[in-house]
């Protein structure tokens, strides 16, 4: 099932994220919708707290996108982290344009370490420690980010946030068309 996301300016981005246990309900099923509402967005990762779900997961995946013809192949990778925690920062600090579903049509140069070491349980409650190492641990970063109540504006400059402020405060008020369902914050900030 494609669940909407939400926009920025929505309280549960926000928030920190709660740890899950085992016995979480319907865990299976939310990963798969999760992985569905990603893919239906394009997108390469989602947090829970994008769909309104203040809990620690993230689904990343990757497919190729072939230009000529705008459309996305098949999944090459695949990750489910549950209560991941990013253990360990290595290699150089690089930018890298970054894009996000609940910041739609804003992408911005984002400064993070190229390379992070992982813990995290996939949804078969499997412990995992990952070498994340290019777009795998930039998305991890990114993603980790929404679990901690942070997106990617964040990270960038005072001076190119309140370049952006007008563009964020119409995501905020849903006055930014998407081709997936947003769910905005209906209270005033």
């Amino acid at each position: 099932m494609i669940l909407p996301i939400v926009g920025y300016g929505h309280p549960t981005l926000r928030k920190v994220a709660s740890p899950i246990s085992k016995d979480y309900p319907d865990l299976h099923t939310l990963v798969a919708n999760m992985y569905e509402t990603m893919y239906a967005a394009d997108g390469v990762g989602l947090a829970a707290p994008q769909i309104d779900l203040s809990i620690r997961v993230v689904v990343i995946g990757f497919r190729p996108y072939d230009e000529k013809t705008d459309t996305y192949g098949e999944i090459t990778e695949q990750h489910t982290l549950i209560n991941p925690e990013i253990l360990e920062f290595q290699g150089d600090k690089k930018y890298f344009n970054e894009g996000c579903l609940s910041v739609p049509d804003i992408h911005e140069d984002v400064l993070r370490p190229e390379r992070v070491v992982v813990h995290y349980w996939d949804e078969d409650w499997n412990e995992h420690t990952d070498h994340a190492d290019g777009l795998y641990a930039r998305v991890v970063q990114h993603e980790i980010d929404h679990l901690d109540g942070k997106v990617f504006t964040d990270r960038l400059s005072n001076l190119r946030k309140t370049m952006l402020r007008r563009r964020l405060n119409d995501i905020a008020a849903g006055k930014v068309p998407t081709r997936y369902r947003m769910k905005v914050c209906s209270n005033k900030r």
